[in-house]
């Protein structure tokens, strides 16, 4: 057995991954895989059911939103957005922290006009910004962040307030790993392959208010009100990858829920970042302190062929998953919702050991 520190598709939860093996080939006693049966059976149809109905639960929503699994991923929805609910002659205002949310301004610009309130960028993306240093455009058509940033290793600690402007967030990567206050969003978007699923959904929270003001002038497939009024069944969904998601959200229930996550999150950081801590500038954390992710653990060593060691012998000693974004290098461990405590403890211990030998 390995400690997975991937930056996704990431672990999954063991007792997840052993019921979907129990029920692969028989599900239900139906005598075939849910990977068999129509995405119009009253098996996936509860499925799809149960899945949106435990996420608007466990962020404690009504029937104020839908919650739509697409595909696509976050890119599919830089897009989408601003496809939505961008219209000719309105701004939409982007608050930058790293590189995801660089690539949803680029999107957005291909569409209409995005103004950047806010940007890291100046200063290499450690941190995000002061209340002070954003600044909104008049009447945006949406507001648009992301609360972690994976490759920076940068998150929010505490979600800002933006005023009335419809809140739009990528949540990818720390999606239910904490609780907030979801009704303050009228957007949030998440690919399901770091916290709450495989890789092949896409999970929209979405207001039924801001879902009756996207366009009727695009095609049908990219509106988010063809999905809402079709369940999310206008096509043939990842039937699998939400059946996982449906899983991973029951589990996620099951430990306690939303602060539960929360807790074992931090413990899960702290290990980590108190290695680097205790190092003496041997480990260098990119993250500012007040900004560090839960998620995602980003640091650097001396210098990269010291990085391309440890990495190896970390992948050595059963720890895989731990290189860098390809774009910056450098360490990065990913502590998602379903990684064990054990496996932040076994990489600290492998930190301090790494930096006797080599310090």
């Amino acid at each position: 057995m390995v400690h997975n520190f991937n930056a996704g598709p990431a672990v999954l939860p063991r007792p997840v991954l052993e019921r979907a093996q129990a029920e692969l080939l028989d599900y239900q006693g139906r005598g075939m895989s849910i990977l068999e049966m129509s995405h119009r059976s009253k098996e996936y149809e509860a499925i799809n059911a149960s899945a949106e109905a435990r996420f608007k639960a466990l962020l404690g929503l009504g029937d104020d939103y839908r919650v739509l699994f697409m595909q696509g991923g976050a890119s599919g929805q830089f897009a989408l957005v601003p496809l939505n609910f961008l219209p000719a002659g309105a701004t939409a205002d982007y608050i930058v922290t790293g590189v995801w949310g660089e690539k949803a301004v680029e999107e957005a610009r291909t569409v209409g006009q995005a103004h950047v309130a806010a940007s890291g960028a100046s200063g290499g993306f450690r941190g995000v910004p002061a209340p002070g240093e954003i600044r909104l455009s008049e009447r945006p058509a949406y507001v648009h962040l992301t609360s972690n940033e994976t490759i920076q290793g940068v998150q929010w600690p505490e979600l800002p307030e933006l005023g009335d402007a419809p809140l739009v967030a990528d949540m990818s990567s720390d999606i239910m790993s904490r609780p907030f206050d979801a009704s303050r969003f009228a957007l949030i978007y998440a690919g399901a392959q770091k916290n709450i699923g495989p890789a092949g959904v896409t999970a929209v929270l979405i207001r039924h208010s801001l879902i009756e003001r996207g366009r009727a002038d695009i095609p049908a497939v990219l509106r988010y009100g063809t999905f809402a009024k079709n369940s999310s069944l206008y096509n043939t969904p990842p039937v699998f990858a939400v059946y996982l998601l449906d899983l991973c959200l029951g589990w996620i229930t099951e430990q306690g829920g939303l602060a539960a996550m929360a807790e074992r999150n931090a413990r899960k950081a702290a290990h980590v970042y108190a290695a680097i801590d205790r190092s003496g500038g041997f480990f260098r954390g990119h993250a500012e302190p007040a900004a560090r992710s839960q998620m995602n653990v980003t640091f650097r060593l001396p210098d990269e062929a010291l990085e391309r060691q440890f990495v190896a012998e970390a992948q050595a000693a059963g720890m895989v998953g731990l290189a860098g974004h390809r774009s910056i290098g450098g360490v990065r461990a990913s502590l998602y919702n379903a990684l064990p405590e054990e496996a932040c403890l076994a990489l600290a211990a492998f930190m301090d050991e790494f930096l006797r030998k080599n310090g």
